[in-house]
């Protein structure tokens, strides 16, 4: 892979902090990826949480797990097949990259054992008992056949393609990820000793455009279905005529989905991406996934194919590619069986003018989505475009959704404003929609920028500049956790500040100049921008807490993220441990930090929050001598965040905002015991023990949105984990 890459400014060396009777203070990022999804896992096998919900709380973690073979096992692999094998740093646990894929085939292996068994064991029985069926073509009613081929010879049949493998059939080209059927076949016709001729593969790839689930007649109440695949595999001896199918079996193969850019001088960026991404389709296999009562034969052709070794064959048992149950949900119309509706809170802007910038004048507006509606991002965005007054507009976007108000405003603007949109083509899977979007923001008059390259443009932005009734023209902005993403925001717990306040504004512009000219500015504060100033900026915020420690000030720290990896960071976060600092981190994914080892960590704890929504915001607090000072922002403490992604972390000054985070919004995370789980020191998480009346963070959240917090044991004001010490 080559990447052109800004090359971080020089540090200084950290303090060792590393105890000697401790021989490795970093858990491995991927071991640390597993337990994370081992935790997702644990909420489609808990059976307090509604039974469909479960269903994609399954159909999650084969999501995520697809994402993790074809980032990074493939390219543990490809650094294997360029050659490098030396031990690697210690937060990937210090082994070389063949004794890591050693380590991660067991460890996926049994992780893909236990999905099944939830599925077989917990969620199938389950279902059948609500009378929702996932029903083998043996299974069904004569009506339920007949309907089920109506919908085949009409829907399925025209667009399917049935290849034998022989000489002068080579292999087709499987694309990532295609679910496809396998057949042993074997031509009925003798040759010419009167002995049948040898066994030959057939291969049938099951359309990506049709449902996986075929819906059937059912009983009042009830919802059967039959899987595509195995509707089709009722039917290949129609497809195969003259042979005799001896075997069959529904495979999927995972390819290397890394991309390998290269900086040349004759290519644009959104040319490079484009190409790239028809290479991706075609990467090389990692994995392949089969039916467990897959004929040896099969199994052995694909695999010698796809040249894969043996580990690299996983059996499943049951429907391949579990995230395609996510339809299920969908599908089963009972609202006994999924998550009670939630309404956000919708904060109107300004609700006595109709000028919601003389509300942004006044005051700051914060929002904790999806608790407050992400409405209220869009009426700000919707308004820049609408309002003559509103001279230009600038916006970053990684991820968006089809039919986002907030694209569509920028469409309208670029008609008659000056506005310039900076977007990410290298937000990972979404590199194709964004490619489109690049294109229709262009053609609308939007000044479109890809931002530096090798560093992709991860920062939540929005700037509108506006000439107000006084004559004078002022910034307005909109900066966040989350994407700009409609559909995601309902399900994303994310951090929005709107504000006007002209140290943040005219922050913001530098960071819009960054991004479009590469002119970097003297500085950037109040913000911490990255891979610029946000990394020494987190270790002196860090650093200040440990100071105010040993002079027996008030100190602490509480962090939220979604991942804690950084080396240097977490060796500040052991020194402050062990200066007497008290710190509370939450990290709902990976993290490499050991907490509780005594003389190093023993001051901290970490817990991980996996419920209903995704924990996406990043939010960090300092107690900093009684002076309390909190950050909000697009980054995790991850080394591709501070070094090599364009971010931007936020302080949040207005005082009610201020309070609101670290006294209902942190402090519910701390007093979290239902949904909470406590990394241990030797790497393992444990539940919160339950002491006292249960406690849900989102919960408390959705009913505090709802005007109506009785229906959830209210967090204290304060954590019951302590977040200040004074030595």
């Amino acid at each position: 892979m080559t990447t052109t890459k800004r090359p971080p400014a020089k540090r200084k060396s950290a303090k060792k902090t590393v105890p000697e009777a401790v021989p490795n203070l970093f858990f491995s990022r991927d071991e640390s990826w597993l337990k994370f999804n081992q935790r997702v896992l644990e909420e489609a096998q808990d059976a307090t949480n509604p039974l469909l919900e479960r269903v994609k709380f399954l159909a999650i973690t084969a999501s995520n797990l697809d994402e993790f073979v074809e980032i990074r096992v493939a390219g543990i692999l490809q650094r294997i097949e360029d050659g490098y094998n030396q031990p690697q740093a210690p937060d990937e646990g210090g082994l070389t990259p063949q004794e890591r894929l050693d380590t991660l085939s067991v460890s996926v292996e049994s992780f893909v054992k236990e999905q099944y068994r939830c599925w077989n064991e917990q969620l199938l029985p389950a279902l059948k008992a609500e009378k929702v069926r996932v029903l083998g073509w043996k299974e069904l009613s004569s009506e339920a056949r007949t309907r089920a081929l109506e919908f085949y010879r009409s829907e399925v049949d025209p667009l399917l393609t049935p290849v034998t493998i022989d000489p002068s059939h080579p292999f087709p080209r499987v694309l990532n990820k295609a679910l496809c059927i396998a057949l042993l076949l074997r031509y009925k016709r003798k040759g010419a000793l009167g002995v049948k001729t040898e066994t030959v593969l057939g291969v049938v790839t099951v359309p990506r455009s049709l449902p996986r689930l075929v819906p059937l007649p059912s009983v009042e109440g009830g919802a059967d279905f039959i899987l595509l695949h195995e509707l089709i595999e009722s039917q290949v001896e129609r497809m195969f005529r003259g042979y005799e199918v001896l075997s069959k079996s529904a495979f999927r193969v995972t390819r290397n989905s890394n991309l390998y850019m290269q900086e040349e001088e004759s290519r644009s960026v959104l040319e490079s991406v484009r190409a790239e991404l028809h290479n991706r389709r075609k990467g090389d296999a990692v994995r392949l996934e089969i039916e467990s009562s897959a004929d040896e034969q099969i199994v052995e052709r694909l695999r010698v194919n796809f040249e894969l070794d043996p580990w690299q064959v996983f059996r499943t048992d049951g429907p391949v590619n579990l995230s395609r149950l996510m339809n299920l949900a969908s599908e089963v119309k009972r609202a006994d069986l999924k998550y009670a509706e939630f309404k956000p809170c919708h904060y109107k802007l300004l609700p006595k003018s109709q000028d919601l910038f003389e509300d942004l004048r006044s005051r700051d507006v914060m929002l904790h989505h999806p608790f407050d509606s992400y409405q209220t991002v869009e009426e700000f965005i919707e308004a820049g475009a609408i309002d003559p007054a509103v001279i230009s507009m600038k916006q970053t976007l990684y991820r968006t959704s089809k039919d986002s108000p907030i694209f569509r405003a920028l469409i309208e603007a670029g008609q008659s404003k000056d506005v310039t949109v900076v977007v990410e083509l290298m937000a990972r899977f979404d590199e194709d929609s964004n490619i489109r979007w690049a294109r229709e923001l262009e053609d609308a008059g939007v000044g479109v920028y890809h931002g530096i390259f090798g560093l992709k443009t991860h920062c939540k932005l929005a700037l509108l500049v506006r000439r107000d009734p006084d004559g004078v023209v002022r910034r307005y902005a909109h900066l966040g956790t989350g994407n700009y993403n409609p559909v995601t925001a309902r399900f994303y717990t994310d951090i929005s500040l709107l504000t006007s306040r002209p140290e943040l504004t005219e922050a913001v512009q530098s960071v819009f100049n960054y991004l479009t000219a590469e002119s970097e500015s003297d500085t950037y504060e109040p913000l911490l921008v990255a891979p610029l100033t946000m990394a020494d900026g987190f270790l002196k915020l860090i650093d200040r807490e440990a100071e105010h420690a040993r002079a027996g000030r008030p100190s602490g720290i509480v962090a939220k993220m979604n991942g804690l990896l950084e080396r240097r960071t977490i060796e500040a976060f052991y020194a402050a441990s062990q200066a007497g600092v008290q710190i509370d981190l939450i990290v709902r994914g990976m993290c490499s930090l050991r907490p509780g080892v005594k003389g190093l960590s023993e001051n901290i704890r970490v817990r991980s929050i996996v419920g209903r929504y995704l924990e996406h915001s990043r939010i960090f607090s300092f107690v900093n001598g009684d002076e309390p000072v909190i950050y909000c922002g697009s980054a995790d403490l991850m080394a591709r965040n501070l070094h090599e992604r364009c971010e931007v972390v936020f302080p949040v000054s207005d005082e009610a905002a201020s309070k609101r985070l670290r006294e209902d919004i942190l402090a519910s995370y701390l007093t979290d015991n239902v949904k909470a789980r406590i990394l241990q020191s030797d790497g393992s998480y444990v539940r919160a023990p339950q002491e006292g009346k249960p406690c849900n963070a989102q919960r408390h959240f959705m009913a505090m949105a709802q005007g109506n917090d009785e229906t959830v044991e209210a967090p204290a004001a304060s954590p019951k984990v302590p977040n200040k010490t004074t030595k």
